[in-house]
């Protein structure tokens, strides 16, 4: 039996949505469970995002998934993965980029499971993989950063800006799918922006903030999930009077925009 989409919090197909965590559906897949919190549900047609429940000791492969990128993100728990002839330890904030062709599996250890938030989506005609991806990063990883973003003019621009890694982006061979991680104190912004040819999936990682959808600012907590179509206005920010100290964040648009890069000085251009 499949069990119900999840219910947005606000917004609507033909825009996007915000959906919590707790109102994630989650069904069997052999030894795991899993929600698809973006997808078709959602006006999404070229990123699905998936939530897995992988429990101590077992493994979970995307179905299909050498047919498609996938990254994946470990939220809780701990074990290791595989992404076509590499494999890896996994920790919270770990990340994974399986590029098309290659298979991905994930497996908790024995002693936990594995909570894992997987973004996945078909290369689109005309694009091309890197020559040698990287397959294995973390949320901090802060090598390549974007600071001062000020937003594409959808509203008032903070000039408090939050800090962003990029974590898989075309700089380290991902051809379409990216994962960037935005890291915001009290008082801080990812402006409003909006990707006029990419549909934006991301979470929330680490505290509690507030996401923009449209013109909606929404309270969320880790795990909530933003979703908007392209061409629809979003954002991220921690407000002065949030309780938490941090706002992390981490996902990106499909396919990848290379304003962004170019926002941040670095190539665009696929390796």
């Amino acid at each position: 039996m499949t069990s119900p989409a999840p219910r947005p919090t606000a917004g609507h197909p033909a825009r996007g949505a915000v959906l919590k965590a707790a109102d994630l559906a989650f069904r069997p897949a052999g030894a795991c469970h899993v929600a698809e919190a973006v997808g078709p549900h959602t006006g999404a047609e070229t990123v699905r995002l998936d939530v897995v429940r992988i429990p101590a000791g077992a493994s979970w492969q995307p179905e299909g998934s050498t047919e498609e990128e996938n990254v994946a993100v470990v939220f809780s728990g701990s074990g290791h993965g595989r992404s076509g002839p590499e494999h890896a330890g996994l920790t919270r904030g770990a990340a994974l980029f399986a590029p098309t062709g290659d298979p991905c599996t994930l497996t908790a250890s024995a002693q936990d499971e594995l909570l894992v938030y997987v973004w996945r989506s078909r290369l689109l005609p005309g694009r091309r993989h890197g020559t040698a991806p990287r397959r294995f990063s973390r949320l901090d990883n802060d090598e390549t950063q974007l600071t001062g973003f000020t937003g594409t003019g959808q509203s008032e621009a903070s000039a408090r800006t939050a800090t962003m890694n990029f974590v898989f982006w075309p700089g380290t061979g991902t051809p379409q799918l990216c994962l960037h991680c935005g890291m915001m104190r009290r008082g801080e912004y990812f402006n409003v922006h909006v990707h006029p040819d990419s549909e934006e999936a991301f979470i929330a990682f680490e505290g509690s903030g507030q996401l923009c959808l449209d013109d909606r600012w929404i309270d969320a907590s880790a795990g909530d999930i933003l979703f908007a179509r392209p061409g629809v206005p979003h954002g991220t920010r921690l407000p002065d009077t949030h309780a938490s100290d941090r706002f992390v964040t981490c996902g990106g648009p499909t396919p990848f925009d290379p304003v962004l890069y170019a926002r941040a000085g670095v190539p665009g251009e696929v390796r």
